[in-house]
């Protein structure tokens, strides 16, 4: 057994006994799993190990022994999103393909479960900052690998995750690094110690040479809306409007030629007035989408992605051509019809609502500016997600959704906290006025 394998064992068995006695080291745990996911870049017997599930159910039955208070605040948000998990179920009862539908289904049910098992197990500032910590961790070690090779290589190859992941391509760990970056940033912005925000903001810079070094379109457009509204919430809007000039020209400097005809693919077509061929496959992938949602308004269940669905729902399709589609938005349609699209859409517009309405709880109140800095962070993680998923399939990637549960808790947290404010304050009122009633007794 190699030394990554018995590593990636020791730490997973080695915190097992804790997470029966603290459940959220599960959550964590689960986190650092599913984002780096070590055992995938091993090449022994924990490259396919279960040790996620192992650690899924290890979390469960510490839930239920642990005492300390679970609940999923049941707001307008949590309950559209556990409708939107219970249409993907019927969904799939009407699938196109049932046994492929099932499959991805129960992977889907297992992210979303953890994910609300978040929900109810890191409601603190504590926890909150130790899955942040455990997510840039994770996903930065990528980015800092990404780099470094892409300085090295001077960016003429693409920067690749782990293999048999959501993020193994380069778009998929392109954009999962534009979604990390304002996390890093928030890390930066709370850390005390200058060596830390020193080593995060040089991280943040190899991040942003990784994702331009993935040579991905859809990371390159999320990550100029991500600098876009950086500057929008940023107090030193001069600083960073300065650092975004100095730093996007130098990139753009830096990049080869080759770097620079793929990214102006997306606007260009050659001289047969075609464009280049994956944004060509899009192009195809969509129209298939619009195509399969008028004959099935519902949807057709998960992976419908077959050359039979394209022979059906696509006259540009070449012959064998099959492929899943390329968008956020358009893989949630055809798999889950016009009711699923909207669902999901509305989900991360009151996710963005959710996390407006807790930053402006969190003004005036210093023991809240942590919050609302990781607010505004999640919330640009929210853009660079919804920008650079349009030409990427990521639906049920479980970032997202974890940004999703920390707007979530931010709202709950934010809440707590002005109901213990409003209790202090109607305490020391009264004590006030029993004080005062008190001093006009003595004075008769």
């Amino acid at each position: 057994m190699a030394l990554r394998d018995l590593f990636v064992f020791a730490m997973v068995f080695g915190f097992l006994p804790q997470v029966f006695s603290k459940p959220h080291v599960g959550i964590l745990l689960w986190s650092w799993l599913s984002y780096m996911n070590p055992h995938r870049i091993s090449w022994g017997l924990a490259m396919n190990f279960p040790f996620a599930q192992v650690v899924a159910i290890s979390t469960m039955l510490g839930m239920l022994f642990s005492k300390e208070p679970k609940r999923i605040p049941l707001t307008g948000l949590t309950v559209l999103w556990l409708f939107f998990i219970a249409w993907m179920c019927f969904t799939t009862i009407f699938a196109m393909f049932p046994d492929d539908a099932y499959i991805q289904l129960i992977k889907v049910l297992k992210i979303q479960l953890v994910t609300f098992f978040t929900i109810m197990l890191m409601g603190s500032k504590e926890r909150l900052n130790m899955l942040i910590w455990v997510i840039v961790l994770s996903l930065g070690y990528y980015g800092l690998k990404g780099g470094i090779f892409t300085l090295k290589s001077g960016g003429n190859f693409h920067v690749w995750g782990p293999p048999g992941t959501f993020i193994e391509d380069n778009n998929g760990l392109a954009l999962a690094l534009a979604i990390v970056l304002p996390l890093m940033n928030y890390l930066r912005i709370i850390s005390q110690n200058r060596w830390v925000r020193l080593a995060l903001l040089i991280s943040m810079l190899l991040t942003s040479i990784s994702i331009v070094g993935s040579q991905s379109r859809a990371a390159f457009i999320s990550g100029l809306s991500v600098a876009a509204f950086l500057w929008l919430k940023t107090k030193n809007k001069l600083i960073t409007v300065i650092a975004i000039m100095l730093l996007i020209p130098a990139l753009f400097a830096f990049m080869p030629q080759s770097w620079h005809d793929r990214m102006t693919s997306i606007y260009t077509t050659n001289e047969e007035g075609k464009r280049e061929g994956s944004a060509q496959d899009r192009i195809i992938q969509w129209k298939m989408t619009l195509n399969l949602v008028q004959h099935r308004p519902m949807g057709a269940g998960f992976s419908p992605w077959s050359t039979l669905t394209y022979q059906l729902y696509s006259s540009d399709a070449p012959p064998g051509y099959a492929a899943a589609v390329h968008s956020i938005y358009f893989s949630t349609l055809a798999e889950h019809g016009w009711p699923g699209l909207g669902m999901f859409v509305t989900i991360l517009f009151m996710a963005w609502r959710t996390g407006s309405r807790t930053i402006r709880q969190c003004r005036g109140q210093p023991d809240l500016e942590w919050l609302a800095n990781l607010t505004k962070m999640v919330q640009l993680g929210l853009i660079a997600y919804c920008t650079g998923g349009t030409f990427h399939t990521l639906a049920y990637f479980d970032l997202p959704w974890h940004l999703v549960a920390i707007m979530v808790l931010g709202r709950t947290i934010a809440e707590e906290h002005s109901k213990a404010t409003e209790k202090i304050e109607g305490n020391r009122y009264q004590w006030s006025g029993t004080l005062q009633d008190t001093k006009a007794v003595l004075g008769r």
